[in-house]
């Protein structure tokens, strides 16, 4: 037979092959694991919708971090949740706020742990928005001061990176401005410059308590039927000042992360939310796929769609079976 046609085959006959010309690799250096904490003592709650992810008071956050560190993990964002809420999300911006006594703790013990800190409102409204809403609108000015003012609250604290996700218009250049008349030039912003409305955030609510009281959030949030909106909100907050860009979900819109690295020269994060991590836990507990290579295998394609970092809820176990494999 007198047949042409190319042997791709020749590349993957082995493991070491197959290792040797492998395009993309996670490592534990891509993870960013997110801790939810609470106000209080002796709290640790499981969340029923996220299995092995807890809302944990200082006491047990310690704990926490310790076992983080010991996994190689070296990185860490912080969601708040206070005792008492209000109109302005006051909690959010006191410089005794639960985000900021952790990193405080965090920091004492741990210096080299990088601190995330979420720069929002929702959790500390009564409203459950992420800005100040008047006569049932999300106003978009008015809200940036108290997004500055929690922002230098959290730098003052000892965060080492900046996380601002309220998809308020302008929200960059305020922070900026506001971190740098503080004196805190050299504290990077993390942007989630292309945040999504999306149903995938259901779980989290659960655990940050964040649900809104009223209404949704697609006045500020993307249309998730929208990808030029995705460059211009890129765009603008690259213009403004942010120093990464984050694109959430995950999962769902790693055409958009493509998008972003092909065009933008900033690290790009993804964020693997809670929805797309319950899934993949209640599918596991129902027997219906294998854990390991599923969670493995969503990560390292969000890589190859050109994330340059992973925040995910399975950074723990993620890092558990890289060391198993001596990565």
């Amino acid at each position: 037979m007198n047949l042409s046609f190319n042997r791709h085959r020749r590349l993957r006959q082995s493991p070491a092959m197959r290792a040797l010309v492998r395009e993309n690799h996670l490592h534990i250096d891509d993870l960013i694991y997110p801790l939810f904490v609470v106000e209080g003592k002796n709290i640790r709650n499981e969340i029923t919708s996220m299995p092995n992810v807890f809302q944990l008071s200082l006491d047990y956050l310690l704990p926490e971090i310790e076992e983080v560190v010991s996994l190689g993990i070296k990185s860490v964002l912080l969601f708040g949740i206070p005792n008492e809420k209000d109109e302005c999300g006051t909690g959010a911006f006191h410089d005794h706020g639960i985000v900021q006594e952790a990193t405080r703790l965090i920091k004492k013990h741990h210096p080299e742990l990088i601190v995330v800190a979420d720069t929002c409102l929702c959790e500390y409204t009564s409203h459950g928005h992420c800005g100040v809403v008047e006569e049932g609108k999300v106003l978009n000015d008015p809200s940036l001061k108290l997004l500055v003012d929690t922002a230098v609250s959290q730098a003052r604290a000892g965060a080492d990176i900046i996380a601002p996700s309220n998809m308020m218009d302008g929200f960059v250049t305020a922070i900026r401005a506001g971190l740098d008349e503080a004196g805190f030039t050299e504290v990077p912003i993390m942007s989630y410059a292309v945040k999504y409305s999306s149903a995938f955030y259901g779980p989290f609510r659960d655990a940050a308590e964040s649900t809104p009281q009223f209404g949704d959030r697609k006045t500020y949030q993307m249309d998730p039927a929208n990808r030029l909106e995705a460059f211009r909100e890129a765009e603008s907050d690259v213009a403004e000042g942010a120093d990464f860009i984050i694109v959430k979900p995950g999962m769902p819109y790693l055409d958009i992360v493509r998008d972003i690295k092909n065009n933008f020269t900033l690290p790009v994060v993804i964020y693997n939310v809670s929805g797309e991590y319950s899934m993949v836990k209640a599918a596991a507990a129902n027997g219906w796929i294998d854990e390991k290579p599923v969670v493995m295998e969503m990560l390292l394609g969000m890589k190859r769609a050109g994330a340059d970092i992973i925040i995910t809820y399975h950074a723990k176990d993620v890092a558990r079976w890289l060391k198993e494999e001596g990565k």
